[in-house]
């Protein structure tokens, strides 16, 4: 089989798989506007609303990659019972997935985060969250939505994206992990610092450097990639992770698992908005893997997912036919 001939296989393949995504849902919203003048009451400009729109963000936007990916993406994940998690259900129903997995509670609020765009530049964000641990009860629930979606259905793989909003705590990742090994289900995860180190024995790690660092308690310089490199493979050893991609933003990802360190350059793009690039590595890597692809191959595809979307404003998806012929033309 030729090389162009296993690229299509490849992202065939995706069409057939489960996805379970496991993390914190956000509302993704929009003022898209024009700036022209400065405020008379503040230094600050002036942007003349002339669109609001809001997306599915954060664990949610994960889930949008799986699907414009061709695969069946399932979301587990707690939304407020406020005006906000109605949205966000009419987005989720928009977009064709299931609630089945949403735990709605009048505990917590939904998380939004706005962000102000003049220009085609993004000016400004609000955020509206909650980033508490969530109660017992509805922990509880959570768990109970995964566990019966892992043992009734056939999933692939298991993406935890954690945005430290309190949706994911260790118990949480520990009894996940513990099910999906029994199934031979591989595990991916988006850390942030909470839980950065709760995540062992697990199949593939991505965290961005800023999150390395904090989870690690060091400070590590982009250029530096032999410390990086010395620092991931000692904590791949200890938390017992195979593979770990650790995205160093215009640098590229850097790969290390038992095998591989090295660092994949990222392609020349023209950026407009980094947002929500992580999610995309992470879906598009999670995929990959549940294909069965070698590590760097692997990570050479999420690399270019990555930098695709980082040439639009706002988060958004990947677009997998233009991935595919990227892929191919490597």
């Amino acid at each position: 089989m030729n090389k162009i001939k296993n690229i299509n296989a490849l992202f065939q393949s995706f069409t057939r798989m489960n996805v379970l995504i496991i993390g914190d849902v956000i509302v993704d919203s929009y003022l898209w506007g024009k700036v022209d003048r400065i405020s008379p009451e503040a230094p600050v400009p002036i942007v003349t609303v002339k669109k609001r729109e809001d997306r599915l963000g954060g664990a949610a936007n994960v889930a949008l990659n799986v699907k414009a990916m061709g695969a069946n993406a399932v979301l587990c994940s707690m939304i407020g019972d406020d005006i906000n998690g109605k949205l966000f259900l009419d987005l989720l129903r928009a977009q064709g997935m299931s609630k089945e997995g949403i735990v709605v509670t009048g505990h917590r609020s939904t998380t939004v985060k706005t962000r102000v765009i003049g220009n085609q530049y993004q000016m400004l964000r609000v955020d509206e969250e909650t980033d508490g641990d969530t109660n017992a009860a509805d922990r509880k629930k959570l768990l109970e939505h995964i566990v019966s979606i892992i043992s009734n259905k056939k999933i692939d793989v298991i993406i935890f994206e954690d945005y430290d909003k309190g949706v994911i705590d260790k118990n949480l990742i520990e009894k996940t992990v513990a099910l999906a090994e029994k199934k031979n289900i591989p595990v991916t995860a988006d850390p942030k610092k909470k839980n950065f180190n709760h995540y062992k024995n697990i199949t593939l790690f991505k965290p961005n450097l800023k999150e390395l660092c904090e989870g690690l308690k060091a400070d590590f310089e982009k250029d530096n990639v032999k410390e990086i490199i010395t620092a991931v493979k000692a904590f791949n050893k200890q938390q017992q992770v195979a593979i770990s991609l650790v995205t160093l933003s215009e640098k590229g990802i850097l790969l290390c698992n038992a095998k591989d360190s090295q660092l994949i350059p990222a392609h020349v793009r023209n950026i407009a908005d980094v947002s929500g690039a992580g999610d995309t590595v992470i879906s598009v890597a999670s995929l990959c893997l549940a294909a069965g692809m070698e590590p760097v191959a692997l990570a050479t595809v999420a690399n270019l997912a990555g930098g695709q979307v980082c040439e639009k404003v706002g988060v958004v998806s990947v677009d997998k036919e233009q991935l595919m012929e990227e892929a191919k033309n490597l």
